[in-house]
């Protein structure tokens, strides 16, 4: 079967793509590597989306989910390993198990977890090093952990950790938070969180059964050491993008994001990208549904303009 449109990404970009792609009548699959929602999944509370007053992203995920099924999005889960374009609305999408052919493209692959690079940490990951509060933060009940970022995600983050948690210390690399005010006020207002900026992680310590014992961090202004002892460590320093298999389709800034503009087009026709994986200022839930309704939208357009 050749769909009219494939959405690579179930995120809230691509969800909210397929809806779209769908009222304007055109056949959908969506195909999703990992989790539904995407990283929408992992917040433990959304509060800035248009009608709600406040959700868990794990929530909003299934309601987008229900909505693009009901509609008739079909849903693959599968890796994609490339795309190939064939000719003027003919695109293949090789995924790991199966294969499918497409008119038009719209990637929503959003980004993952950045990493730190220091030693040690790739092996403990699971050990006391985690990327997700929401998924991790209920095995530190009652103990002392350290959060690692300084912008809106380590501060959601060290808000959920906070009512399940002894002690949340915040550890920034800059001198200042770069989330927003509202978010930064609430979390310092917690009795049991506090912070220190210009932080530079060093070492991660571990203990005789090779689990995270603790972080030892250089002052960036007095170069002074400071260690901190918890068995738990949440990182939150941004995102990387999936972008490889389109890498031969696309232009990609010096961060790996596509280049594309508000019409979500890429320079290749019929292949449009929304969401966090696209290069943008603002990355928000929001925001990642507008492009994924624009991408819709101009996906259907190039389709209905080959007949």
């Amino acid at each position: 079967m050749k769909y009219d449109i494939i959405i690579i990404g179930a995120g809230p970009a691509g969800m909210s793509a397929a809806t779209y792609a769908l009222r304007a009548g055109k056949s959908v699959l969506v195909i999703e590597a990992e989790t539904i929602g995407g990283q929408m999944s992992n917040s433990p509370r959304i509060e800035n989306f248009p009608t709600v007053k406040a959700s868990s992203g794990s929530d909003l995920a299934d309601k987008m989910f229900e909505q693009m099924t009901d509609f008739g999005a079909e849903l693959e889960l599968d890796r994609v390993s490339d795309v190939i374009k064939r000719g003027e609305g003919d695109f293949l999408v090789q995924c790991e198990y199966n294969a499918f052919n497409a008119k038009a493209v719209i990637w929503a692959t959003g980004a993952k977890h950045r990493h730190i690079g220091v030693e040690g940490e790739e092996e403990l990951i699971g050990k006391g090093v985690s990327y997700c509060a929401l998924c991790d933060g209920a095995f530190f009940t009652g103990e002392d952990v350290v959060m690692i970022g300084d912008a809106n995600t380590a501060l959601s983050y060290t808000m959920f950790l906070s009512n399940c948690c002894h002690h949340v210390y915040i550890c920034t690399l800059f001198d200042r938070f770069f989330g927003e005010k509202a978010m930064v006020d609430a979390v310092l207002a917690r009795e049991n969180v506090s912070y220190e900026h210009n932080l530079s992680l060093q070492k991660f310590l571990k203990n005789e059964k090779g689990e995270l014992a603790g972080l030892v961090f250089e002052n960036t202004q007095d170069k002074s050491l400071r260690e901190y002892k918890v068995r738990g460590c949440f990182i939150a320093v941004g995102q990387v993008p999936n972008n490889d298999a389109i890498k031969n389709l696309v232009d990609l800034d010096k961060g790996g994001y596509v280049i594309a503009g508000e019409d979500t087009a890429t320079k290749t026709a019929g292949l449009f990208v929304a969401g966090d994986c696209r290069s943008k200022r603002i990355r928000q839930v929001t925001t990642a549904c507008a492009d994924g309704s624009v991408a819709a939208i101009a996906a259907a357009s190039y389709i209905d303009a080959l007949k």
